[in-house]
């Protein structure tokens, strides 16, 4: 009797996304994350090194780093405005308000991405 085998199918890669859920959130984060970073900094001379323990918490905040902060403000600022979409192995950038009128009309105004 020979046992059947499974062949794995290769997974989709996940997308990251940074985004927060609104712009006043994103830029909540950001500042909260600059003030751990710029907080214990200023304070070293009246309270001394240790309160450099606080910077690391900006990671939290930041997501990461500053970098992945600011490409979060990109996506969550683009969020709902474009729309990726692949027809016979090309892709391109859509905005979101034309792909719904392309759905409907058939128009193809697309953006080369």
């Amino acid at each position: 009797m020979t046992i059947p085998t499974r062949t794995p199918t290769p997974a989709k890669p996940a997308e990251r996304s940074y985004a927060s859920s609104s712009v006043p959130r994103h830029l909540a984060r950001g500042a909260l994350g600059l003030g751990l970073i710029a907080v214990p900094i200023a304070l070293v001379p009246t309270l001394g090194p240790f309160v450099l323990l606080a910077a690391p918490l900006s990671l939290i905040a930041f997501r990461g780093c500053p970098t992945c902060w600011a490409v979060g403000l990109v996506q969550t600022l683009s969020r709902d405005r474009l729309r990726r979409e692949c027809v016979d192995g090309v892709c391109t950038l859509v905005r979101a308000d034309e792909a719904h009128r392309q759905e409907h009309t058939g128009d193809q105004g697309r953006i080369a991405a």
